[in-house]
């Protein structure tokens, strides 16, 4: 028997906290429906607590809203409405146990607009920073086919899902990124305040020393007394090249050098059918028309180039062609992705060969982040290893080289 929190609602729309004991999450659910409660949220006792303490509720306030908190609003909503209750009573249940104190006020005007005789999904709308187009599109489909609890239920898995991704490619590159971090600082301080040492040994005896070694203390010399120049000119080409990729054409154009380069042309192409497959699987399995969905997917495609191609998709298709011939036309998504795509149309299951479509791909996209960094570790050791290494071969080499002045 395990201990289980949970979070839980009666009849009367009160919010219970409380923990009991069930061999697993699905007893724990039927034990709360058979006291009369509509389960929120259960977790084990030893895993992730929900805290309601000012502290939390203050800091908070200083935190935006993130997918998570989309993500844990979105299978609360479904858990309530699939209970039976009304869209209105499901947001003020679900402002009462949210800690987030900006995404609470969001719900509240969510709410303050649903009462107003709006639709949930135009009450979303107003909210773009927190529930994106897709998200919106989701609901007002679901709400047009009277099953916006089943909607939800598939929006935050596919939110879950999207969300473990960019986790796992976060998480993947904190250790590389300090690797840079700790060699980078190593070479400054070897740069900054060892090299400089020998420079004064080196002008005192007035020989001349190898051309690597001259320009090591240059460079040392520039860093020490032009750093305000360096880092300048480092901050003022980020802070260009960053407006200019946020451009139309300056993004386009970085994309199109993404698809080009042969390992990372290769990475995009298949996170991009990953999450070309997911969110188009996502909306045909929810009720959404194929052309509908097809312009919500080039909105959610994060390559230019490949949401620019997604509108002569959209075109053949509204012409009438099958959805796989187009996307072969393309050369961008793989065979193999298309020959499921294929197989899905000819036995009217694309939404499952969809989905089953994202799921491959993104267990190949982990295997090929977990491949890169795997390499990327050693090689970055290795450079900062022969970068060292050069630093201090060019001061031995300097030294030895004083062995042959005249006495």
């Amino acid at each position: 028997m395990q201990t289980f929190t949970y979070k839980a609602t009666n009849s009367t729309g009160k919010v219970i906290n409380g923990t009991l004991e069930a061999s697993e999450t699905k007893d724990a659910v039927a034990r709360l429906q058979d006291m009369g409660y509509i389960p929120i949220r259960i977790a084990p006792a030893n895993g992730r607590r929900w805290l309601d303490t000012d502290l939390l509720k203050t800091l908070s306030l200083f935190q935006g809203v993130s997918t998570r908190d989309v993500v844990t609003f979105t299978q609360d909503l479904s858990t309530l409405l699939g209970a039976g209750l009304p869209v209105d009573r499901a947001l003020t249940i679900l402002i009462d146990v949210q800690d987030n104190e900006r995404f609470k006020d969001v719900i509240k005007d969510i709410l303050k607009t649903v009462q107003g005789g709006s639709y949930l999904s135009d009450a979303l709308g107003k909210h773009p920073r927190v529930f994106s187009t897709f998200y919106v599109n989701m609901v007002r489909a679901g709400e047009a086919g009277s099953v916006l609890e089943s909607v939800l239920d598939r929006l935050s898995i596919f939110l879950e899902n999207s969300e473990e991704l960019r986790d796992y490619i976060r998480s993947s590159m904190v250790y590389p990124l300090f690797l840079v971090f700790v060699g980078g600082i190593s070479i400054i301080v070897l740069l900054t305040f060892v090299v400089p040492k020998f420079s004064l040994i080196f002008s005192d005896m007035g020989q001349a020393i190898p051309a690597s070694a001259r320009f090591l203390l240059g460079l040392s010399d520039i860093l020490r007394n032009y750093w305000f120049i360096f880092l300048g000119g480092l901050g003022a080409l980020y802070y260009f090249f960053r407006r200019y990729i946020r451009t139309p054409a300056g993004r386009l154009k970085m994309d199109q050098y993404k698809m080009r380069l042969p390992v990372s042309g290769d990475f995009v192409r298949k996170v991009e059918t990953a999450r070309f497959a997911r969110t188009l699987g996502t909306l045909t399995n929810s009720g959404v028309p194929i052309l509908q969905a097809l312009k919500l997917v080039t909105g959610v495609m994060g390559n230019q180039v490949i949401a620019l191609s997604m509108v002569h998709v959209y075109d053949r298709v509204k012409e009438g062609e099958r959805l796989s011939k187009p996307l072969s036309d393309l050369s961008v998504f793989p065979s193999l992705a298309i020959q499921i795509i294929t197989v899905g149309e000819e036995t009217g299951k694309l939404d499952e060969m969809l989905l089953r479509v994202a799921e491959n791909y993104e267990k190949i996209v982990r295997n090929m982040i977990k491949k890169f960094v795997s390499l990327l570790e050693p090689t970055m050791i290795l450079a900062m290893g022969l970068i060292v290494g050069f630093i201090v071969i060019s001061m031995l080499m300097a030294i030895f080289s004083m062995n042959e002045m005249p006495f």
